[in-house]
């Protein structure tokens, strides 16, 4: 009887040390989960990039934004969302909910062709046009004053070399459109917080001398013109 007693306890024991493992398994999983909820899904993880998309969804409202160029298309639709960050569909969407337009930017033939059939999967062509071309000659090209400018082109990998080339394409991607920026505009720029300083070294050092201040450095870094005002 005891010898019993004794099993059922520590069957019961396991049991409960399971449920405990398997409870704080999934709650460890919640909270990593970094949502956009209400604005997308739950379901879509958007982890290190949250914070600063939740800013900048916030000033695009404040300032009541009409025009965003993305360098950089997304390739992955939502299915990105942890990897990439989604930002073609994310702003996208943005757009078509404010009667604004997304310019989005890739020189990748495939990024393009795959982007697209997420944007229509999502019903947002009326709200964002893919563009295949440099981005640089792209910007320079573009009219219009722009309110958001989303810089996520030039892929940067652990070649030192190939590090400096992307940084210097996102410096020249800035110098392009700077003149139709104005003291309102955002910026963002994604891949930052990677070994010898990301995408965004340079354009924000120059960007810093320009009198742009850096609003958030996590990730990705969002800068704001000194003279800001919501």
């Amino acid at each position: 009887m005891i010898f019993f007693l004794l099993q059922f306890g520590y069957s019961n024991l396991i049991l409960i040390l399971i449920v405990i493992g398997v409870f704080s398994f999934f709650l460890g999983k919640f909270i990593k989960h970094k949502s956009l909820y209400p604005f997308m899904p739950f379901r879509y993880d958007f982890r290190k990039r949250r914070n600063t998309y939740k800013r900048v969804l916030s000033l695009l409202n404040e300032i009541n934004a009409k025009v965003i160029i993305e360098t950089g298309t997304s390739r992955e639709g939502l299915r990105g969302a942890k990897s990439n960050g989604a930002a073609t569909i994310v702003y996208g969407k943005w757009a078509k909910l404010n009667d604004a337009h997304l310019h989005s930017v890739d020189i990748s033939e495939k990024s393009i062709r795959v982007a697209k059939q997420e944007v229509e999967k999502q019903n947002l062509s009326s709200n964002v046009t893919l563009h295949l071309n440099d981005s640089v000659d792209f910007l320079n090209k573009f009219e219009g004053k722009v309110d958001f400018l989303y810089l996520d082109s030039y892929d940067y990998t652990n070649d030192k070399a190939q590090q400096l080339l992307s940084q210097k394409h996102h410096l020249a991607e800035f110098i392009a459109i700077e003149d139709k920026l104005h003291q309102n505009s955002i910026v963002l720029i994604d891949d930052c917080d990677l070994e010898g300083g990301g995408k965004g070294k340079l354009v924000i050092e120059y960007m810093i001398e320009k009198n742009w201040n850096i609003d958030m450095e996590n990730y990705q870094v969002l800068l704001l013109h000194e003279k800001f005002s919501s």
